[in-house]
């Protein structure tokens, strides 16, 4: 699949008649992937073809005026000899982003469409580290870098109140509050306050409204940084919620999670000695259809 072409149109013109310079014009051809309802543009950019900027990022994940997608991946060639392959990864909002989890598992089911992989595994370098998939059937399991940084129950002002909130980076951070009823979690209002509080300054912070379902079984709603809203699932929002809810409520892996898109995924890790290794975030990689798009 050839990632991109670039075309020229005749050189508009200015309000007194002269000839404004050139518009770079490409075409892009594109794959559109759910990971559990969490949307995803893909391109094949290894011979660096593709250059994009956050608002050409922002035109393509808009989801009125492009293709629609919570984010957007680019594959590239690896800079070190650790890794089979490497991403660049852009929020819905032009930013960059360090990791997500949903994004791994599509991004390595790209992987072995685009480039013909036929091994079991693959390895590919992401901001937050080498994150290594395993093909298993229909889903993907990947193991996610060590978390770091578990804060529990720390009080935070909100319009709301005083909440319990618990916070831990998966790659990205994350603050956790268990609810009684995901069902009526204030995702939208009082996941904004949160993912802006001064608490989790200066970079923010996504927020996960987390229900317990059962033993070892969680129901859990995510309002992404970057995106700005509620998505239909966070890979490493599910993960840190699974964590946090072995020290909050005695959960042991691994740990099944519900996510607002209808899908369960499911969170494996061990702990010695108070710290988290083996992380692991089993779930579906969904090719949605493929298309060409002028940009």
């Amino acid at each position: 699949m050839p990632p991109a072409a670039t075309t020229r149109q005749s050189p508009p013109l200015s309000a007194d008649g002269t000839r404004l310079p050139w518009r770079r014009i490409m075409t892009l051809e594109f794959t559109k992937m759910s990971g559990a309802g969490n949307d995803f543009i893909l391109l094949d950019n290894r011979d660096g073809r593709i250059v994009l900027t956050p608002e050409k990022v922002t035109r393509l994940c808009h989801r009125q005026f492009g293709i629609g997608a919570d984010g957007l991946m680019l594959l590239v060639p690896p800079t070190s000899a650790v890794a089979d392959w490497a991403w660049r990864f852009y929020n819905s909002d032009g930013s960059d982003a360090e990791m997500c989890g949903n994004g791994a598992r599509c991004f390595a089911r790209y992987i072995q469409r685009v480039t013909g992989w036929s091994l079991s595994s693959v390895r590919f370098e992401t901001v937050a580290g080498v994150i290594h998939a395993e093909f298993v059937g229909e889903r993907v399991t990947v193991g996610l870098t060590p978390p770091h940084g578990l804060r529990l129950g720390e009080a935070v002002t909100t319009r709301e109140g005083e909440l319990k909130v618990h916070s831990l980076n998966t790659g990205v951070p994350h603050a956790v509050v268990f609810v009684p009823d995901a069902d009526k979690a204030m995702v939208q209002s009082l996941g904004s306050e949160l993912r802006w509080h001064p608490h989790f300054a200066p970079r923010g912070t996504n927020v996960n409204f987390a229900q317990v379902l059962g033993p070892d079984h969680i129901r859990v709603r995510t309002y992404e940084r970057g995106v700005e809203g509620e998505t239909l699932a966070c890979g490493t929002g599910v993960t840190a919620s699974a964590i946090i809810a072995s020290r909050v409520h005695g959960f042991r892996p691994p740990v099944r999670v519900q996510v607002q898109g209808g899908d369960e995924l499911s969170v494996s890790f061990r702990e010695e000695a108070g710290v988290f290794h083996d992380v692991r975030l089993s779930g579906p990689a969904t090719f949605v259809f493929e298309g060409r798009i002028r940009i």
